[in-house]
């Protein structure tokens, strides 16, 4: 099948290894963007790093694209490229762990109880069962484990990057998996590693991923997210307890008491507090965390300097070490209430409250790591939103006077000032391209907007929305994705669906979210419903899936403490928070899930919005040109009458 997007997207990534201008490509589903990028790669003969946001990609890469693609190319290259997969240490078992774990000390299993005895009891069989699995596996890889074991039993045989003591300090570096996969790294022509994986490293310094010249960020939507994850922090009173416990061998009694009693103070101080942004501290929180961060530097000291590797108990004591070090450096953060950290409280059903930091913006951040010494090519199918990229540009840390997009694609960027001082961070220029994609949206999809509807409100799901939903799944046959915002509305629209129809219903919850696209994609007449993760990743080509409904415009919620503190910092600038901040990133998710639609040339269906403000809302025009190009109409049964047409022809 010819594909000029993405001969063109090739094309423009050899371009910006030989210029050293960094590339923002937008490619449509089907584009097969993963071969555009690969193959310039691996003609550069230089090591090249992709990174992904998601497992299944990863996996794609490493298990399908790569090995077809290494003996593809043998032939032209005189030799195979190899390529090897990169994950963060605690994907790997530890073997210092698994030597001298104590199970019921590092989860904390002290009670008497029956059902504590009982789940310390399983987690010592899982734990005993990765101990078997590590002395015949070769790689130590968590994926490679079947079957696998619980998150809690993992955490007790695996290393946080946090806590390692390193390989040279520690006594079974030499024979560390993690280590290994590091080692290997550094030998492949191609590294494959995660979002989450880049944004510790640009966080670190850029001593974890090996020195490449060409960066690939695949699903580059989602880059800013990780990066801010990974530079959030949190703390509860389980976390301080933890590290007090860990202190049991090596300081006093009194010193972890103090640290067990700042714990408890913390506790009760955030039992008392409001869950939301905090834009200054609450007297009562300053002193609790000020008393925790005085506790936690008496027993960092007492803990004393750096671990040796033939230090009785070297790997408990770098633990309890890293911990502390950990605490203290988040309660630092908190107590200096900087104008660039956003500092909240969160409380989850069943779970004590957690207070957290995070950077208000990364995008200084990313300017300054992410485009130093080597090509970034950033490619994803939703980077222009409202058409252009500027909105995305500037959150990677882009100047966009210095870009060249699709609009001024003749016109070279303002070249960039000379500096006399050699430590002046260098100017990126950038080149953004939409190559399109291989599908004709206007002939196979349609993107009806239920104009008629009022606004939607905040109680799930109204009974003119449902009737409309009813309607349209009754006109498909079934066929139908169901994306909504709330687990309220998906439950409110599975009820309708059921009272009124006699198709088959699935609702996320009900079965595992791998058994239940299986179940769609095979049975006919069925409909999903779903939240969160239905948005991105489902891929169900063909006459399964011929209607996908939204419910409503996927805003971000204007309680969530970031959203908020971001937009309020866009307010206080002079601009407009909301449109800044919260309409790119409903564009953004909107063009997600409007995509599980069309995933092959063959498919032909409707993406039906429920919600009224996309045709009406002075911004409903920018979200849809973040939109794949679908035939557009607000006509319900111009809508219905396409899915008869095709519910009789499928």
């Amino acid at each position: 099948m010819d594909r000029p997007g993405q001969r063109r997207m090739a094309h423009a990534v050899t371009e910006a290894v030989h210029t050293g201008e960094h590339l923002l490509v937008q490619a449509g589903t089907g584009t097969g963007k993963s071969l555009a990028y690969l193959v310039p790669a691996l003609a550069t003969g230089k090591r090249v790093v992709v990174t992904t946001a998601t497992l299944a990609l990863q996996a794609q890469l490493v298990n399908h694209d790569l090995p077809r693609l290494v003996e593809a190319v043998a032939p032209v290259l005189g030799r195979t490229p190899t390529f090897a997969l990169l994950k963060g240490r605690h994907h790997y078992a530890c073997l210092a762990r698994l030597e001298g774990s104590d199970v019921a000390e590092d989860d904390g299993l002290f009670e008497t109880d029956t059902q504590w005895l009982g789940a310390a009891g399983k987690l010592t069989q899982q734990v005993n069962r990765v101990r078997e699995w590590a002395a015949e596996t070769d790689t130590g890889d968590r994926a490679d484990l079947d079957p696998g074991v619980d998150d809690t039993a993992w955490r007790a045989v695996s290393m946080p990057a946090r806590e390692c003591v390193g390989a040279a300090r520690c006594p079974f570096g030499e024979d560390c998996y993690a280590e290994a996969a590091r080692a290997k790294a550094r030998q492949a022509d191609i590294v494959v590693t995660n979002h989450s994986l880049l944004a510790v490293d640009l966080l670190s310094g850029r001593h974890i991923v090996p020195e490449h010249a060409l960066l690939v960020v695949d699903e580059a939507h989602e880059l800013t997210d990780r990066v801010t994850s990974a530079a959030q922090a949190e703390l509860t009173a389980e976390l301080i307890s933890r590290a007090a416990r860990r202190l049991r061998a090596f300081v006093d009694d009194k010193l972890r008491d103090d640290l067990e009693g700042a714990a408890d103070l913390l506790e009760r101080t955030l039992d008392g507090a409001r869950p939301g942004r905090l834009e200054r501290l609450p007297e009562p929180l300053y002193d609790a965390l000020f008393l925790l961060d005085e506790n936690a530097r008496n027993a960092l000291d007492a803990l004393g300097g750096e671990v040796k590797p033939d230090e009785a108990d070297a790997v408990r004591r770098n633990q309890a070490k890293q911990g502390l070090t950990g605490i203290v450096d988040t309660t630092q953060r908190l107590l200096a209430q900087a104008n660039h950290d956003v500092a909240w409280v969160a409380r989850e059903d069943r779970r004590p409250p957690t207070l957290h930091v995070a950077p208000l913006s990364v995008s200084a951040a990313l300017g300054s790591g992410l485009f130093r010494d080597r090509v970034v090519v950033a490619a994803s199918a939703t980077l222009a939103l409202g058409g252009r990229f500027d909105t995305v540009a500037r959150s990677l840390g882009l100047d966009v006077e210095f870009g060249r997009t699709p609009d001024t694609s003749d016109v070279r960027p303002v070249e960039p000032p000379e500096s006399d001082d050699d430590d002046a961070e260098p100017v990126k220029r950038w080149r953004a391209l939409d190559v399109g994609s291989p599908f004709d949206y206007p002939k196979q999809g349609i993107l009806y907007v239920a104009s008629k509807l009022p606004r939607p409100g905040m109680s799930g799901l109204s009974e003119g929305a449902q009737r409309e939903l009813v309607e349209l799944v009754e006109a498909a046959g079934g066929r139908t994705l169901g994306l909504f915002s709330s687990r309220k509305a998906a439950t409110a629209a599975a009820e309708a669906l059921r009272a009124a129809t006699d198709l088959p219903v699935l609702l996320q919850g009900d079965d595992s979210i791998h058994l239940l696209v299986k179940r769609f994609r095979e049975e006919p007449e069925t409909c999903l419903l779903g939240v969160a993760s239905l948005w991105q990743g489902v891929d169900v080509p063909g006459n399964a899936c011929q209607l996908v409904v939204i419910d409503r415009l996927p805003f971000p919620r204007p309680d969530e403490p970031l959203t908020a503190a971001r937009s309020k910092a866009v307010d206080d600038g002079g601009g407009s928070g909301f449109m800044a901040v919260s309409v790119p990133a409903a564009a953004i998710r909107l063009a997600q899930g409007a995509g599980r639609l069309i995933r092959a040339a063959g498919d032909r269906g409707v993406v039906a919005v429920l919600d009224s403000r996309l045709h009406s809302a002075r911004y409903g025009e920018f979200i849809r040109r973040t939109l794949p190009p679908f035939w557009y109409t607000t006509s319900g049964d111009v809508a219905r009458g396409a899915l008869k047409r095709l519910g009789g022809a499928g």
